[in-house]
């Protein structure tokens, strides 16, 4: 995200140089390539910006940033590596795809740039490219980083008390949710309200944005008119994808689509190869109170001959659980972040974590509604099956967090013996006014 204002910005540096009355100049040279006092300043001012605190004077650490890049992109050049096209295009469409989202609408980004989409994009093209080429450098740089059991048990035994880290406390959760039953005729009213919609827009009484703006439950790209932004086939639930990519007329909306997340219409924006922009607009059926109570009620009896040891909770999860992430792995919560079961309780849902932090080993809960993976609410219950309180690291443990690091300073170390040596190597001048610096790299003046 750090990247994404400076783009911006880098858009606008015309305004900069009319605001300062700064004539550009160059302040540093790097090999073959000049630093601007203008890029200086666009950088500067995006940071200002975003709220980003910096560790000593900008004019000092913005210019070593864009030094560093650019003897990455020269070691690059020397290599033969690049970035596909493909793969640039991809970031260049997230990045669009955030101006959207951040500023309210294709349109309000175009009038707020000044250029067409189309534009803004081969803008970015050189600039995303040239950040991805750099982040592949030093990658490459620091990938051939290895460390041995021996050398991680002498790190951590070298390590002082206040160094040791503290790993913070995790726990395994089992649940069993169930979706209150919605009614035929609720969902057959939702269905009649998308019907309406797709009339009116497709007569011409309405537009599909204004529509998501003020009806669709997608929150997230309701204020975007219902934009996804482009996207492939595979970020894309089945069902949605199927319909959305059989679009093929901007002036029509798809019939209607069910997923997981509730009732669909979609438009076409535009395709682009293998990717796709649409507008959707998202409506959820909603559970009668009663259905909803009895829910509730239905998962307090679980619940109950759980504790009474009528039946376990893992085969209460296989009869009654609807919950498709869990219901074949005895309930367990995954972590997405960590691929295992342990949690930090941060990570949790929210009112996962509310109840779990309540509840000791072994104990199961009350009845709770939370809402799902899919934004819909259900009912719950949650069984702790274990917890680890926060305590410092050792090595039978948290093995892995103390070789994580050492390799990230043994990283550190490489990267930075990488930049001497090209400092060394490289004609690097810098304007009187600009080298009384404490630079992250020494070696930059000579």
């Amino acid at each position: 995200m750090k990247h994404y204002f400076l783009l911006i910005f880098s858009s606008l540096s015309f305004l900069l140089s009319a605001q300062t009355n700064v004539i550009d100049e160059v302040i540093w040279i790097v090999g073959d390539d000049a630093i601007l006092r203008s890029e200086v300043e666009e950088q500067r001012v995006r940071m200002q910006f975003e709220g980003t605190k910096m560790e000593g004077d900008p004019n000092c650490v913005i210019p070593e940033e864009i030094a560093i890049q650019k003897l990455l992109l020269h070691q690059a050049k020397i290599d033969s590596i690049s970035e596909s096209p493909s793969s640039v295009s991809a970031q260049v469409d997230q990045r669009i795809n955030y101006f959207i989202s951040q500023i309210g609408s294709r349109e309000k980004m175009e009038e707020y740039f000044g250029k067409t989409s189309f534009e803004l994009r081969e803008e970015l093209r050189e600039i995303v490219g040239q950040q991805m080429v750099a982040q592949r450098i030093q990658q490459k740089i620091i990938g051939d980083v290895r460390v041995t059991p021996s050398e991680v048990r002498d790190f951590f035994t070298g390590l002082s008390s206040d160094q040791i880290p503290i790993i913070p406390a995790k726990t395994e959760v089992q649940i069993i949710t169930i979706e209150p039953t919605i009614s035929v005729q609720e969902i057959e009213s939702v269905k009649a309200r998308l019907r309406e919609f797709r009339e009116r827009i497709e007569s011409g009484d309405a537009s599909f944005s204004t529509l998501a703006v003020l009806y669709s439950e997608d929150t997230e790209t309701a204020r975007r008119g219902g934009e996804l932004g482009f996207t492939g086939r595979g970020m894309l639930v089945q069902e949605f994808a199927t319909a959305a990519f059989n679009l093929s007329d901007p002036k029509r909306v798809s019939q209607i689509v069910e997923t997981e997340y509730g009732f669909h219409i979609i438009q076409l924006v535009e395709k682009r190869g293998d990717r796709i922009n649409v507008r959707h607009i998202l409506m959820k059926p909603k559970a009668d109170p009663n259905e909803k109570k009895a829910a509730m009620e239905k998962l307090d009896t679980i619940a109950n001959s759980i504790r009474t040891g009528k039946m376990t909770f893992e085969n209460a999860v296989v009869q009654f659980s609807s919950d498709k992430n869990t219901r074949m792995n005895a309930g367990l919560m995954v972590n997405a972040k960590t691929g295992d079961s342990k949690f930090q309780f941060q990570d949790l849902p929210q009112e996962v974590a509310r109840i779990a932090s309540t509840l000791e080993v072994g104990e199961i809960s009350k009845p709770f509604t939370m809402i799902n993976s899919s934004g819909k609410e259900v009912s719950a219950i949650v069984k702790i099956k274990s917890k680890v309180p926060a305590q410092p690291a050792n090595l039978n443990d948290n093995y892995q967090e103390i070789k994580d690091m050492l390799m990230e300073r043994k990283g550190k170390e490489a990267f930075e013996k990488w930049i001497a040596n090209k400092q060394k190597e490289t004609y690097i001048m810098i304007k009187d006014g600009w080298k009384n610096c404490n630079f992250r790299f020494p070696g930059w003046v000579r």
